[in-house]
């Protein structure tokens, strides 16, 4: 039997400066180039630069959606919504225990 080696392929994601991606969201926004050409021209998937276009319609006011604010705080109140239930949780079992104790 024959084992095949599979190969580790490990894509480097590249990233961008925001002056970049404002840059190059400018051209399609503003100066009203199509994606597809500004994507060629500057060397970026179509869908990145579509993305980046998406996201700057939702921060000015052009699109519904989240802003960054509004990600970044309710990631903010996730986690602090994660951190009060397992404070909750822990002060649970006491309370249980004590009730249980007390009742006998």
């Amino acid at each position: 039997m024959a084992t095949m080696e599979k190969k580790a392929t490990s894509r480097t994601r590249r990233s961008f400066p925001d002056e970049f991606k404002s840059d190059a969201v400018a051209m399609v926004l503003d100066d009203g180039r199509r994606i597809v050409d500004v994507a060629e021209a500057i060397g970026v998937g179509e869908g990145t630069l579509g993305n980046w276009a998406r996201l700057e319609k939702i921060e000015r006011g052009e699109r519904a959606g989240l802003t960054r604010d509004d990600r970044a705080e309710l990631a903010e109140l996730r986690k602090d919504n994660a951190r009060l239930r397992m404070e909750r949780d822990l002060l649970k079992r006491p309370t249980a225990f004590w009730v249980k104790e007390s009742g006998q």
